[in-house]
């Protein structure tokens, strides 16, 4: 008649009126072990069997309830106040909650000696596991307290990643040439190994807030990379590659905290807007989606994403609707001598859409280049988000104006598309007034073959505009992300980019790349 089970049950030498009541408490005691969910426990012991909504009186097992509850106060109920009665347990379980009934009776008077008599028997009944419980109870201690002593900080947690990567690419035709007309190489490239370490350091004061800070070395330059040395002006090299120096660097230095549940407010003097906004959950992230610099983000909107600045992140009420701005300083530490060159790198025969010298390009935080970004976000449901955005501000001497639009949809649980588009007024440059524009689209595939890969192809023309060259480049991305262990994950990809640097003389480039992620 007993309806609650005890797997490898040995009842033997146990009263039959006592089983009912105590194989329950693996359940509902607050101390249960952990291979019970105790997410939906209560941490107050219930004062009344009346408070449990699903034991009535007309219930075989009512009194032995009872009595546990207001007698010997072991039973607490779960979230929803629920005793669950007809739930299995294992004799583990059934262990865990007995020693913690056993504690409780400790501290109880007036016990009569029937009661003594079924404990002891519970307690003869049950040597073995409760010897066990107790002797793991001590090793978590030890290990605990190793723990503790050896830690470097209680409010410190430092994780780390390493990429390693193959690259090798080919072009057609016998040289190719920039969006100004100057010739970038005639030699095919060679392969080459590219790498990237990061090691970030994850602060927490009042576990509401964050202290960033990111240790970054890697390859060179965008030179590693056969697309990014190819292509060096719009959008084609490894994000991943970006930045490249061999010595260790500062990349990320801010501190998050939320004055209200709703709102959350970052200040930094290392930021990069592409963390705060313009984010989308299947092109994003170079180490684990796309690769190609101009997929992970909005070409046009972000010219200038690193530097010092400031964050908000508002969502009213946890609703649909959220609203996110950032400004960001790019030279916040610095006077410029002279300008920069524009998109991704290059010399000034290259692109220089701004002023060779003299334009403006004055630092500081509140000097030329900088840049603002609002960004509102409408999210239904946790499968789709869809983005406007506007960013603005002052680059090598010329006020510009950008809008965007991006959005994601996880049609399926392992079927995904994505988009984004943008806009641009740039006025004031080398070549005049112009008005480029930028769009994408691609596809993501998750638990294709194997469970935790990633699979993706995407298409993007980064920088459509008549005024430079005279064709329009495109770039063609695939790669296939499978997880090698826990921490490895390897990733073949191949990047495919028609009419480089917007030339329709310059031939198709084809590269490929083997990455490989550690995480730590």
């Amino acid at each position: 008649m007993i309806q609650r089970t005890c797997n490898q049950n040995d009842s033997t030498n146990l009263q039959p009126e006592i089983i009912p009541s105590v194989d329950r408490l693996a359940e509902v005691l607050p101390s249960a072990a952990d291979s019970v969910d105790s997410t939906n426990l209560q941490p107050e012991i219930m004062p009344s069997v009346d408070r449990l909504a699903d034991v009535l009186p007309s219930s075989w097992a009512f009194s032995a309830v009872r009595s546990l509850v207001e007698k010997y106060g072991c039973i607490a109920g779960d979230s929803e106040k629920r005793f669950r009665g007809e739930q299995a347990l294992s004799r583990q379980e059934f262990a865990v909650a007995l020693n913690a009934c056993l504690e409780r009776i400790d501290t109880i008077d007036g016990l009569t000696r029937d009661d003594l008599m079924a404990v002891e028997r519970l307690q003869q009944a049950f040597t073995t596991e409760l010897t066990a419980l107790r002797d793991r109870v001590d090793s978590l201690e030890t290990e605990a307290n190793r723990l503790e002593s050896q830690q470097f900080s209680t409010t410190t947690k430092l994780s780390g990643q390493a990429i390693f990567a193959i690259n090798a690419g080919e072009f057609s035709g016998d040289r190719v040439i920039s969006p100004r007309g100057a010739i970038v190489t005639r030699d095919r490239p060679n392969p080459t190994a590219l790498y990237r370490l990061s090691l970030d350091l994850n602060t927490s004061f009042k576990g509401t807030d964050l202290l960033k800070l990111r240790l970054l070395a890697g390859s060179p330059g965008t030179n590693d990379n056969a697309a990014g040395f190819l292509e060096p002006n719009l959008g084609s090299t490894l994000d991943f590659a970006i930045p490249g120096t061999t010595q260790i660097s500062l990349a990320r230095l801010y501190y998050s905290f939320a004055p209200t549940k709703d709102l959350s407010v970052t200040v930094g003097a290392r930021m990069v807007a592409g963390d705060f906004v313009d984010k989308n959950r299947f092109a994003n992230v170079s180490f684990r989606d796309f690769s190609t610099q101009s997929l992970i983000n909005n070409f046009v909107l972000l010219p200038r994403p690193g530097g010092a600045g400031a964050a908000i992140d508002w969502k009213p009420n946890q609703g649909a609707l959220r609203l996110r701005a950032v400004y960001i300083a790019s030279n916040s530490e610095e006077s410029l001598p002279e300008n920069q060159s524009f998109f991704g790198g290059g010399s000034p025969g290259d692109i220089r859409l701004f002023p060779i010298a003299g334009g403006g390009a004055r630092g500081g935080l509140f000097g030329d280049p900088y840049m603002g970004v609002v960004e509102l976000e409408y999210a239904p449901t946790s499968s789709f988000s869809a983005r406007l955005q506007y960013s603005g501000g002052e680059v090598l001497g010329s006020n510009f104006q950008s809008v965007g639009a991006n959005f994601d949809w996880a049609i399926t649980s392992r079927l995904g598309i994505f988009g984004r588009y943008g806009y641009a007024s740039y006025p004031d440059t080398t070549i005049g007034d112009i008005r480029p524009s930028y769009w994408s689209a691609g596809v993501s595939l998750q638990n294709l073959f194997v469970t935790g890969d990633l699979a993706g192809l995407g298409v993007v023309q980064p920088f459509i505009l008549t005024e430079v060259g005279n064709a329009t480049q495109t770039n063609i991305e695939a790669f296939y992300n499978f997880p090698l262990a826990n921490n490895i994950r390897i990733t073949p990809l191949i990047q495919i980019i028609t009419h480089p640097a917007n030339q329709n003389s310059n031939g198709t480039i084809v590269t490929g790349t083997l990455r490989t992620v550690f995480t730590f």
